[in-house]
């Protein structure tokens, strides 16, 4: 059986996004390789073996054009109400909570957040399917 492992996105400036990831998510360098025309950073935390893949392609200079397709990753947490607390004295730009319960049953509890590349990010409460 297929095993997923990491997720990779292409970002503009190192820095700036491995400060959103440590703070955001807890996120941190588990390896790193540099190569002459770009640099491969890959993050995890402690609760995970999944990481995520930030690709530096060195001299960029403009943003990337994330187009129609992307989506969002998605991560879950325990405390969705502290958690967005945090984020909002992070000074990170959380969205509104919202309960999604379309036919009057919650299904989940999530906010959305975009890293500095415009990449969103779900941040689902841990319940139900969202462990």
């Amino acid at each position: 059986m297929a095993k997923t492992i990491h997720s990779m996105i292409r970002v503009l400036d190192e820095a700036r996004s491995l400060e959103f990831y440590k703070k955001a998510f807890g996120l941190t360098v588990a390896d790193r390789l540099d190569f002459p025309d770009f640099t491969l950073i890959y993050l995890s935390n402690p609760e995970q073996e999944f990481e995520v893949e930030l690709t530096v392609n060195k001299g960029r200079t403009e943003p990337y054009d994330l187009g129609e397709g992307y989506g969002h990753l998605a991560v879950s947490v325990e405390d969705l109400a502290a958690e967005h607390a945090r984020f909002e004295a992070e000074g990170l730009a959380p969205r509104k909570l919202v309960e999604f319960a379309p036919a009057g049953e919650l299904v989940a509890r999530f906010f959305f957040v975009a890293d500095p590349d415009g990449y969103q990010i779900e941040v689902l409460e841990r319940r139900g399917r969202f462990k």
